[in-house]
């Protein structure tokens, strides 16, 4: 890391600490985009319509899922997800088999390479599935990863 890049980011963050401190700024504001209505869906199309505005998606050979065949454990299950081509605005990353299917969501800046990596957390044996949004439209891709012992809790 560059000490310039150092400089910046610590002064970026003690700055929105200290706003934070002085009252300036509330975890309300600071949590304002949070999409909850997206993470509280009971189901796919309803996750979808919260997070991206649409349920409608069509499967695409540009959406590529990378998943473990086997998680051993539930509770982190490494997941890849790379989009090529198109302007890629959000990716959103779901397990059909959760309670609430929408595990990550991520928005992305303008000419940003579309490609995400995250542990996910998996209550059963389910079909993942990546839902980019390109140019507005929909797009998605899913992989089935076994589960052998589930980490939702219960």
């Amino acid at each position: 890391m560059n000490r310039r890049i150092f400089l910046k980011g610590s002064v970026a963050g003690g700055t929105v600490a200290l706003a934070a401190g002085a009252g300036l700024i509330t975890p309300g504001q600071l949590l304002a985009a949070w999409p909850k209505s997206a993470f509280e869906a009971k189901s796919v199309g309803d996750a979808l319509n919260s997070a991206a505005g649409s349920s409608a998606f069509g499967e695409s050979s540009s959406v590529i899922v990378k998943a473990p065949d086997i998680a051993e454990n539930g509770a982190v299950v490494p997941i890849n997800v790379k989009v090529e081509g198109g302007n890629v605005e959000s990716i959103s990353i779901l397990v059909e088999g959760n309670n609430t299917p929408l595990v990550a969501n991520f928005n992305l800046a303008a000419n940003t390479q579309a490609d995400v990596s995250t542990r996910i957390k998996m209550g059963k044996t389910s079909n993942v599935m990546a839902v980019a949004k390109v140019d507005g439209k929909l797009v998605s891709a899913k992989k089935e990863v076994k589960v052998t012992i589930g980490g939702c809790g219960g």
